[in-house]
């Protein structure tokens, strides 16, 4: 069944942490670009229809003083009712059919956020690219991106830059060659 284009954008501590062991991400405001930059994110939201994230992201945003993804299609994946916003859906269980849902709504481009259900895109071989920022600190202990004993997966290195602020982003995209569940999609 053809599904979106599924796309990961993450920054990450060195030692590949996502977030405190209490999901604060506190870490990362130092590295907030008071010029304006922003390591291309703005570039990359725009290429996204659809933003699919786990619970504890959406309650995190929910905190925010500003909804960030307005005029997009907003996915909360949960098992537990999360709280009520205009636009928000929630869905549960295997990614794989939803996203093929969601490609017969009209989606063809995901933004797939939040550490738990990443790795369960991993799992279910729907990711098809991976932004990685990767942050000049070490947290020590806190949420991992990935998992032991994850899926293996194939990456071709679509391009790395390095910031003045210490920030390394690499960009990845599935390789054909390798990856398990590769081809067959429609992306």
């Amino acid at each position: 069944m053809p599904r979106p284009r599924v796309s990961v954008y993450l920054g990450v501590s060195v030692d590949l942490l996502i977030a405190r062991e209490d999901g604060r991400l506190d870490w990362l405001e130092r590295f907030h670009d008071p010029a304006g930059g922003d390591y291309g994110y703005a570039a990359f939201f725009s290429t996204i229809d659809t933003l699919v994230i786990g619970r504890a992201t959406y309650d995190t945003v929910l905190g925010f003083d500003r909804w960030p993804w307005e005029g997009k299609r907003v996915v909360v994946f949960s098992h537990r009712p999360i709280a009520p916003r205009p636009g928000v859906e929630q869905a549960e269980g295997a990614l794989a059919p939803a996203l093929e849902a969601l490609f017969a709504l009209g989606a063809r481009h995901v933004y797939l956020d939040g550490g738990a259900l990443v790795r369960q895109g991993l799992r279910e071989a729907v990711v098809d690219a991976l932004t990685l920022s990767i942050v000049p600190h070490l947290l020590g202990s806190g949420r991992p991106l990935f998992e032991r004993g994850g899926p293996e997966l194939g990456l071709r290195l679509l391009g790395a830059e390095a910031f003045p602020s210490g920030l390394v982003q690499l960009r990845y995209e599935r390789s054909e060659v390798g990856s398990p569940g590769a081809g067959g999609e429609a992306r």
